[in-house]
């Protein structure tokens, strides 16, 4: 059962901007850290952003700080701006809950995956 549904991808040059989009359903966001994960083939899905289930604290992994800005309206949707994209930022992007957002790996998911939205960049 699919909790999660990720949309705003697409194919974009280099230094495009795209605003990936996640929404829930049922009360999964509820209280919860949310994120945003990337896989390429062949790699270990990563994490590149998390907002803590307040709202008032944020995470980015270096290589989309300063590009990247999570953000939330509450427990309804997910969202997630990136701008200067490059193609290092190709990949397949995910959304999720996570137990802490100062620990942003795998691990710290609960196993809940969407369909995920493809970002392609070409340069």
């Amino acid at each position: 059962q699919v909790q999660v549904a990720e949309s705003g991808g697409g194919l974009v040059q280099a230094g495009a901007s795209l605003r990936l989009t996640c929404v829930p359903s049922g009360s999964v966001f509820d209280g919860r850290n949310l994120a945003w994960f990337r896989q390429v083939p062949g790699k270990e899905r990563e994490g590149v952003s998390c907002i803590s289930w307040t709202g008032t604290g944020t995470y980015y992994v270096d290589s989309v700080k300063g590009r990247f800005t999570i953000s939330t309206d509450g427990a309804k949707t997910l969202y997630l701006q990136m701008n200067n994209l490059t193609p290092e930022d190709t990949a397949m992007y995910y959304c999720t809950t996570v137990r802490a957002c100062t620990a942003l790996g795998i691990g710290s998911t609960f196993g809940m995956w969407g369909q995920g939205t493809q970002v392609t960049v070409s340069s």
